[in-house]
């Protein structure tokens, strides 16, 4: 319960009306002036948001709450699946965004939060506890995990956690389980991997993952909403487990926040926010394909494809950039995304591609907030279709997709940094 304290005693204003009335105006005229929708998109915390110099059909997206408005018992009737899939609640983690799976064990980043979660899981694929193992980190949105370690992003630093099964584990056996128990001994310290990676907070939280050559692949976002950038911006770069060897995988990238190899070519794709301030319904959010190294996906100077920007087209031809394997929904900012690499769902939707779109911010009327499907034939993106839906109800969010993991048993987890929870769907047949 929120504690108001009342003022003792009411004094009386101590100016004359007249200048009570200059006073008023100049208050008044120091007020800024209506933002747009508070709920918070692509841009990230820390850092101010670009002011568009060319505004093409501006729209102003209806206020948000102002407060998270989520209920203790969220709403999972109200989504909506395909027929033969169930969705239950897995776990309630603050500000859950990427997901890792260890051996044993989930991890999960906070973004906002500045935290990370272990989550030791049971025979059956159940978490028993959730044990923060770090916290006042910046923006650790990327977790990854690889040979008994947890790699952390933290903006300009990558951190390694050492031994972090062991401990989540020793502490779900040691310490009782439920809301408010005590933490087990304290977590591992970590090894700071890089602490030279870009500094920016804008489009700076770092998603992570190990990719089939071992490398670790670290996407590096535009520090802007749409500008020229350096050459350790817009980019997705790769390196050594050790952090050596950095190199240059793909650039011309505004702002991924989820990739993944596809099973059987090993080939990336990943996703792409597209840029603000072009209106309601432009430029469309990408799905991405980059079987080889070195290509330009077409940021600043190109979007979708075909698009020109009206500030920076000069710098190159869209002609000339690597086209999206497929456009997604304009601003629905296209998060976190995962091939379905397990047998429990129907053999349909095997080596397809799931979407977590976190929802719209930059629009008149928000779209997004569910999760969608991407076909593949013959590895071209063939189809593109809502899969889960119900986390917008009657144009206000009560919760957000954000990341995707699928479970050894073949069931999907979807983050929720919105509602502060994980979700798992499963095929339980007609």
């Amino acid at each position: 319960m929120r504690t108001v304290t009342a003022p003792s005693a009411v004094r009386p204003f101590p100016y004359p009306p007249a200048m009570l009335i200059v006073l008023l105006w100049l208050a008044a005229a120091a007020l800024p002036l209506p933002a747009v929708a508070s709920i918070s998109g692509p841009e990230q915390a820390g850092s101010p948001a670009a002011a568009p110099r060319a505004v093409v059909a501006l729209s102003v997206a209806p206020p948000a709450p102002a407060a998270l408005a989520v209920p203790d018992d969220l709403p999972l009737g109200a989504l909506r699946l395909p027929p033969g899939f169930t969705v239950e609640l897995y776990a309630r983690v603050p500000n859950a965004r990427q997901m890792a799976l260890g051996t044993r064990t989930l991890f999960v980043g906070s973004m906002r939060a500045g935290l990370v979660h272990a989550l030791p899981l049971d025979d059956t694929l159940r978490p028993m506890r959730v044990l923060r193992l770090a916290e006042g980190l910046p923006l650790p949105a990327g977790v990854a995990f690889r040979d008994g370690s947890l790699y952390v992003s933290a903006v300009s630093r990558l951190l390694r956690y050492d031994g972090v099964e062991e401990w989540a584990h020793a502490g779900a056996a040691s310490a009782p389980s439920g809301p408010g128990s005590p933490q087990p001994g304290p977590s591992p310290s970590p090894v700071t991997v890089r602490a030279d990676l870009p500094s920016e907070t804008h489009h700076g939280a770092k998603v992570l993952g190990f990719g089939p050559d071992g490398l670790l692949y670290v996407p590096v976002g535009a520090p802007c909403n749409v500008c020229r950038t350096g050459p350790r911006h817009g980019v997705i770069l790769r390196m050594r487990a050790d952090g050596s060897g950095e190199e240059v995988f793909a650039r011309g990238v505004r702002n991924t926040v989820g990739f993944d190899w596809h099973p059987e070519t090993r080939e990336l794709w990943f996703t792409d926010n597209g840029r603000d301030w072009l209106g309601d319904d432009l430029p469309p959010d990408e799905l991405n394909h980059a079987p080889v190294p070195g290509l330009d996906f077409g940021f600043p100077y190109c979007h979708g494809g075909t698009i020109p920007d009206p500030e920076y087209g000069g710098l190159g031809s869209c002609a000339a950039a690597t086209p999206p394997a497929r456009n997604l929904g304009p601003h629905v900012a296209s998060l976190g995304m995962a091939f379905y690499t397990g047998r429990q769902f129907p053999a349909e939707y095997r080596g397809q591609v799931f979407i977590a779109e976190h929802g719209s911010w930059n629009r008149s009327t928000r779209i997004g907030y569910r999760v969608t499907l991407v076909r593949l034939e013959q590895g071209r993106a063939v189809s593109y279709e809502p899969f889960a839906e119900g986390w917008l109800r009657d144009g206000a969010p009560w919760g957000r997709p954000a990341a995707l993991l699928v479970l050894p048993d073949g069931s999907l987890l979807i983050a929720d940094d919105y509602a502060g929870a994980i979700y798992r769907v499963r095929y339980a047949g007609r």
